[in-house]
């Protein structure tokens, strides 16, 4: 099965609008399933807006965005192992690109391993700072004009 052919048509899912406390299990379970629960809790998140992608009414994607005048920055973005390249990951990005837009960013960030970083360019993201660490794995800033 090639690529293309395992990705989902847009009525299969939906894009919806979450409380942060519905992204924690499918944050921590995909980006630091050794850490506790706390760990993937962000002190802000009661200041942004978390949205997540259904499938057959489960949450298999979440993405908390942060919009601060001109400038938008999305967190936490994860997506369950078994439903990554289908699409799910590529709706949420480009909701919340619109999403901040409309509320008048003019850029968009993120801090993104560096083995994701093929995927975000595909959407013009592009390297904006060095290399840094979370523990043993490679991060980098990563922006693109909206």
């Amino acid at each position: 099965m090639t690529t293309q052919s395992k990705h989902l048509e847009a009525s299969s899912y939906s894009i919806i609008s979450l409380e942060p406390t519905q992204t924690y299990a499918l944050r921590q379970a995909v980006l630091w399933p050794d850490k506790p629960l706390t760990y993937v809790q962000l002190p802000d998140d009661a200041a942004g807006q978390h949205f997540g992608a259904l499938v057959g009414g489960e949450l298999r994607a979440v993405i908390s965005l942060f919009v601060a005048g001109a400038e938008a920055r999305f967190r936490k973005f994860a997506t369950d192992p078994a439903w990554q390249g289908r699409g799910l990951g590529t709706a949420l990005l480009r909701h919340i690109t619109a999403v901040a837009r409309a509320q008048g960013a003019r850029t968009l960030g993120c801090d993104a391993r560096m083995s994701t970083l093929p995927f975000y360019r595909r959407f013009g993201l592009a390297p904006a700072g060095d290399v840094f660490y979370k523990g043993d794995l490679a991060y980098v800033k990563l922006s693109c004009l909206l």
